[in-house]
């Protein structure tokens, strides 16, 4: 999708479709001389939020789609249910371009830089498809091109270039994370990456095993030593920002295939284990949206990229290793793969003397049991960060919520023969999993983000939702700014 911002006299543009509150197509429709086509039309019509109207009345304003409960004052969360309801009707109709005229609508809080922002959210969510692997895919929206309609430019003049990046990067994170699991593996999100080195401020660099195996790896080797696919850390950089800033990490966890190795998962439903690289599809995009925003910021990107596999050369449980940190670790399950490509990750990103560290994982089923689907879970060892997060998922509208990382945790980690086992008992899991990942960050500002039950849906709507890109999109703008 692309997007822009126009403004001016609704009833001098020429557009197949103008999107708008009630009160605003009648007023358009009597300048235009189509008062009655409109009243017969609309007859009818409730004006509530997701309701919504199709009115041709032909000439230069071919349509008009009239958008239910526009013309009252609303709360964000409403705002967007009404915007999510615009987005879906608007993307039904055969029309290439549109004007939507929306920024009348009263919410709550909130500015006209935010309402087109969130606009172009929906937009962007719902117009995404994929079909790359059907044989006759299913045809795209007719739709390409939306102006949004301001009443004043002033102060919105970078939505529509942050909407357009957010677009991209969404789009880059979904389709990493629906590549079926023979498709996408360690060396393709390597080329992937690579692909974002085209911009002058991007490179990407990768370790290989035998480099992983030179830097102590072992609790990332002992994860893709089961597979015939070899691991991969990737590593890109951005410099947006001064040469003396130091940069922020993104660290992705991307397991391409997730078997639970000896640990074996169970059969059902594990084609949904390709969604286990989300962490690392998640980073990725959010790097991507940077990128094309051209954020004054320094970035790192780290992607841990494995497969865990069974095989006669697999980790057993009760094996030991030693993470690059030196800290030994006993596998007690080897399903508890994520955070053992994390820790060894998180080593590393220490190595570019980052100001802040943020890992996103889909890294335990504990968290789908705490939260569902409807937020990201975050761990943090600084509350400023952990509230800075929460404010841009909330700015997004791309939840999180804030979990305990309490040292009364820890304990659940001790090993009779290792520094700490991989996993803890049965309670808190997503907690005790985020414990064990800050024993590998020293000094540093870190956030964990659990998103194995927001990164993906399953059943009929099965896909990768591109989350938590919004909100870390959102987040690194704040920062860009400040």
């Amino acid at each position: 999708m692309k997007y822009s911002i126009t403004d001016g006299n609704l009833n001098d543009l020429r557009t197949p479709c103008l999107v708008v509150s009630l009160k605003t197509a009648k007023r358009v429709a009597r300048a235009l001389g189509s008062t009655a086509i409109f009243s017969r039309a609309s007859e009818d019509f409730k004006d509530s939020v997701e309701q919504s109207l199709c009115v041709n009345l032909g000439g230069n304003i071919a349509r008009l789609l009239v958008i239910g409960g526009a013309d009252e004052t609303l709360d964000a969360d409403k705002f967007r249910k009404l915007v999510n309801a615009a987005a879906v009707s608007l993307l039904k109709l055969p029309v290439k371009n549109a004007i939507v005229a929306l920024d009348s609508v009263k919410v709550t809080g909130e500015r006209t830089p935010w309402k087109a922002a969130t606009l172009m959210h929906a937009i962007s969510y719902n117009a995404y498809r994929y079909g790359k692997h059907k044989s006759k895919p299913a045809s795209p929206p007719t739709l390409t091109t939306v102006r949004v309609h301001v009443s004043d430019k002033k102060g919105t003049t970078s939505s529509a270039r942050l909407g357009n990046a957010l677009d991209a990067g969404l789009a880059f994170s979904r389709d990493l994370g629906n590549e079926p699991p023979n498709v996408c593996d360690p060396n393709y999100l390597l080329k992937e990456a690579r692909k974002l080195a085209k911009h002058p401020e991007v490179s990407v660099s990768n370790l290989d095993e035998k480099k992983m195996a030179a830097l102590n790896m072992g609790a990332f080797l002992s994860v893709s030593k089961g597979s015939d696919k070899p691991g991969q850390m990737i590593v890109i950089r951005y410099n947006g920002g001064r040469k003396a800033d130091a940069p922020i990490a993104l660290v992705g966890k991307g397991i391409t295939f997730d078997t639970g190795g000896i640990s074996l998962k169970p059969g059902a439903a594990m084609d949904e284990m390709k969604f286990d690289m989300c962490g690392a599809a998640s980073v990725l995009g959010t790097t991507k949206a940077v990128i094309q925003a051209g954020l004054k910021i320094n970035l790192i990107t780290i992607v841990a990229a494995a497969e865990n596999m069974p095989s006669g050369g697999a980790t057993r449980p009760g094996d030991i290793v030693t993470s690059s940190s030196g800290k030994t670790i006993e596998i007690l399950n080897t399903d508890a793969e994520g955070r053992l490509v994390l820790c060894d990750a998180l080593t590393h990103a220490q190595t570019f003397k980052p100001k802040t560290i943020i890992d996103v994982a889909t890294l335990t089923g504990a968290v789908i049991v705490a939260l569902g689907s409807k937020a990201s879970a975050v761990y943090a060892n600084d509350d400023k960060l952990a509230n800075d997060l929460l404010a841009a998922g909330q700015t997004s509208g791309d939840k999180a919520w804030q979990m305990p990382l309490w040292d009364e945790y820890q304990s659940s980690l001790n090993s009779n023969f290792a520094d700490m086992a991989n996993i803890g008992g049965r309670e808190a899991g997503s907690v005790t999993a985020a414990c064990f990942l800050s024993r590998f960050v020293e000094g540093v500002s870190w956030a964990h983000m659990d998103v194995a039950g927001s990164a993906f849906m399953g059943g009929a709507a099965k896909g990768a939702t591109g989350r938590p890109v919004p909100l870390l999109f959102n987040y690194l703008c704040q920062q860009a700014n400040g």
